[in-house]
């Protein structure tokens, strides 16, 4: 069996610490899921969605996207499990996180394992996964899965706050969670009788 895991970063900068925690996630789902019963193949593509702002902003005005685009917004729709993880401006996520999940037509992600994640100069940013990202995925029906995990600046170089998990601990219950939804996920597609599979929902790139 093999699986699907699609990787969405929303970083600006090359290096960018929302990259490096997304890989970080990846990381800790591949090895999670490499210890469960069957060990699957783990497929992993991560969206760069600095690479797609010029495509994402006009589509926006235009409703015409290119095959890029497409592409990207497929891979997302099509992943038996989804990692997002964008930075934190002015108290929530990026404009380009948003604008491109604005193009993933509602009920798209119906049922889909995710697992969401945000990078900040401060903790005080951290309720962003609660107030702003849960909601989002929860509007267009994922499943975003318990934990999700801000890493702030001190977090990279220090135990983060004493008063929490540290950094390492939180990639790795996070990563655990996914990775058992996404099993659970597939086992229940295997386990359902093929007339009573419900179509992938239409895109809706407008």
């Amino acid at each position: 069996m093999t699986m699907r895991l699609v990787v969405v970063s929303a970083g600006l900068s090359v290096p960018s610490s929302t990259r490096l925690l997304a890989d970080r996630l990846t990381e800790a789902v591949r090895r999670s899921l490499a210890e469960t019963a069957g060990a699957p193949e783990v497929e992993v593509q991560v969206v760069e969605l600095r690479e797609l702002a010029v495509p994402i902003a006009n589509n926006l005005v235009t409703g015409f996207p290119p095959p890029v685009l497409e592409e990207a917004v497929a891979a997302v729709v099509e992943a038996d499990g989804l990692i997002a993880v964008t930075p934190v401006f002015s108290a929530s996520y990026s404009g380009l996180f948003k604008s491109f999940f604005d193009l993933i037509d509602v009920g798209a992600l119906t049922g889909k394992p995710a697992l969401i994640g945000a990078t900040g100069g401060t903790a005080r940013h951290s309720l962003v996964l609660e107030h702003a990202m849960r909601p989002l995925f929860t509007y267009l029906r994922a499943e975003p899965v318990p934990t999700g995990v801000y890493a702030a600046s001190e977090d990279w170089g220090g135990s983060g706050d004493p008063l929490t998990d540290t950094l390492p601990d939180r990639i790795v219950r996070a990563g655990g969670q996914l990775a058992r939804a996404m099993t659970a996920s597939a086992e229940a597609k295997a386990a359902a009788p093929d007339d009573t599979a419900s179509p992938m929902a239409e895109l809706r790139l407008t």
